[in-house]
């Protein structure tokens, strides 16, 4: 099968892309450079694409013809401006990417003539947030009160409009949560902040060390998402999913890092982070999503609970020190597969 990644060389996308090549499936990939620092350079993984384009894909025209001539089986798109403070800087920028971008994307897929199934990744942060002490279901309001937020919430209202106007192959929403693993540089995020921060024996700085977040490895992430596509190819399955960790697991921003220290190898009974001191933009207190369609319908479960998704992403760190990162992802992919 051949399948173009959009954001490929992304977080997700270098790890959803070498797991799809690993499966022995052809992949093609549409995106901006990556950072220099990335996994997606680290792990080398350019060799593994048919095309490895860098595109804007807020460029119609370009984008357009770079899919068309692409002219893949199934479509992953993951490319977004994915950070909520970005969006704070650059609102214009954020949703001309994440909305116009999207619909760039679909409407190439008109002219598609091997096209089985398009998959929209969106995120846990379209809802419109309550801080209710449940999970999110996919039937729930959507909104957002930062620009990132209300962006992919406007992408994947977009997204559901299309699908009713225009769609002649299965399209589905993802929607997933927080998600960690090895190899994640980006800016403001909290598993490179612990990184970096430890591995120069420094304590790094919470911003909201109370909030819950639905933590999940990227590998079970990404494995939901196959499921997804294998289950859209077979019946025409669409509309929205949620791929989160199962409800019980409410852990908070500090409960991760103290999770992440012990793992690391960090010392001493002091805590383990300290709490930045100026005002932040705002953020939701707390967030879970509510995956049981996703296990009732695609009988997607969780492989990794959260002690072992933090320690495979202190693995990856650790290793890549001394060992090839494409090697050590290598192995972490294989050895998840191998998990029944």
């Amino acid at each position: 099968m051949h399948y173009l990644v959009t954001g490929h060389t992304g977080f997700k996308g270098s790890w959803l892309s070498l797991m799809l090549q690993m499966q022995g499936h052809s992949i093609s990939g549409i995106s901006l450079d990556p950072l220099e620092k990335s996994h997606f350079n680290l792990a080398r993984l350019s060799d593994i694409f048919e095309n490895d384009l860098r595109i804007d894909i807020r460029n119609s025209k370009k984008f357009r013809q770079a899919v068309e001539k692409i002219d893949p089986e199934v479509i992953i798109h993951l490319a977004a401006q994915p950070l909520v403070r970005e969006s704070y800087k650059d609102p214009v920028g954020t949703f001309e990417t994440n909305v116009l971008g999207t619909l760039n994307l679909l409407e190439a897929t008109k002219e598609l003539s091997n096209l089985k199934a398009t998959l929209i990744i969106t995120t846990d942060k379209v809802y419109k947030n309550h801080n209710h002490l449940r999970g999110y279901v996919e039937s729930d309001e959507l909104g957002g009160d930062d620009p990132y937020s209300a962006s992919k919430a406007a992408a994947d209202i977009a997204t559901q409009s299309w699908i009713q106007s225009f769609a002649t192959s299965p399209v589905a929403i993802a929607r997933a949560g927080n998600v960690i693993g090895g190899g994640d540089w980006a800016v403001d995020r909290i598993i490179p902040d612990l990184v970096n921060a430890y591995s120069a024996n420094l304590l790094p700085t919470l911003r909201y060390p109370d909030a819950i977040r639905p933590w999940q490895h990227v590998l079970d992430c990404l494995d939901g998402y196959q499921k997804l596509l294998k289950e859209m190819l077979e019946t025409g399955q669409s509309g929205q999913w949620n791929f989160g960790p199962t409800l019980d697991r409410k852990h908070s921003v500090s409960e991760l890092v103290e999770c992440f220290a012990k793992s690391w190898g960090v010392v001493g009974n002091e805590q383990p982070w300290k709490l930045v001191e100026n005002v932040q933009p705002h953020e939701a207190g707390y967030l879970l999503l509510d995956s049981s369609k996703a296990r009732e319908t695609l009988g997607w479960n969780d492989k990794l609970d959260f002690k072992l998704a933090i320690e495979m992403t202190v693995e990856w760190f650790k290793k890549v020190d001394t060992e090839s990162p494409r090697e050590v992802t290598t192995n972490q992919i294989r050895e998840f597969l191998a998990i029944v």
